[in-house]
């Protein structure tokens, strides 16, 4: 922890999502360098590697999933299990409670991005516990006002988060908040948080797209 407290990230995709690249020794340099004290991994519809890394590094990582449900992307915070793609959000909602995760919604109200719109959120209105209100990728498309609006209305626990799918997108946009983050304490926490908003280089938004030319190549092998 630095004097400002800890930097925290609820929102990045290693080497295991489809479209990541944020290997092992990515996030050891992170913590080695204090850029970032605590961390989500939360690849597409997969959890092996983030809970192979909290193994290694305890509560510095948090086990996470963005998961792709039929109406959009939603993510789960501390889970146990991989959670199937292509339920509803109100099925995924209801398994993320099932583990005592928590759901974190990203990217709210984007199209170019599977963020989930106004009506599907308001269906799960009462499961939500957090909204990503700023996304480091989400330059020339996020939404903020809108998101900042839904959040604040229903006063939700707001976080800043990189998005990152490599490793020069991280360390920009993050949550500071006084502890490292438990399941039980983090939305708390976040009630209090400081915010820190600033866009990955806009090189880094071409991250996802090499990924996935390089992981197909990779799986081609």
């Amino acid at each position: 922890m630095n004097k400002q407290g800890y930097k925290i990230d609820l929102h990045t995709h290693s080497i295991i999502s489809y479209d990541g690249g944020i290997t092992a020794a990515g996030y050891t340099k992170l913590f080695k360098k204090g850029i970032l004290d605590c961390v989500a991994i939360t690849d597409h519809n997969e959890t092996r590697f983030a809970r192979m890394l909290q193994e290694r590094f305890g509560e510095k990582i948090i086990v996470g999933e963005e998961i792709s449900t039929v109406e959009g992307d939603l993510i789960g915070l501390f889970l146990k299990e991989t959670i199937p793609s292509n339920l509803t959000t109100l099925q995924v909602v209801k398994e993320v409670h099932a583990q005592g995760g928590l759901v974190y919604i990203p990217h709210p109200f984007e199209t170019l991005r599977k963020g989930l719109q106004q009506e599907v959120l308001e269906t799960i209105r009462e499961e939500i516990d957090i909204v990503e209100v700023y996304n480091g990728r989400a330059l020339f498309r996020g939404k903020p006002f809108l998101t900042e609006a839904f959040a604040k209305k229903y006063q939700y626990p707001e976080a800043a988060s990189s998005d990152a799918h490599c490793y020069s997108g991280m360390g920009r946009s993050y949550s500071v908040v006084t502890q490292i983050p438990t399941q039980k304490n983090l939305k708390k926490l976040l009630q209090d948080a400081s915010l820190h908003k600033k866009n990955a280089p806009i090189i880094t938004l071409l991250c996802p797209l090499i990924n996935k030319v390089k992981n197909k190549f990779i799986l081609s092998l």
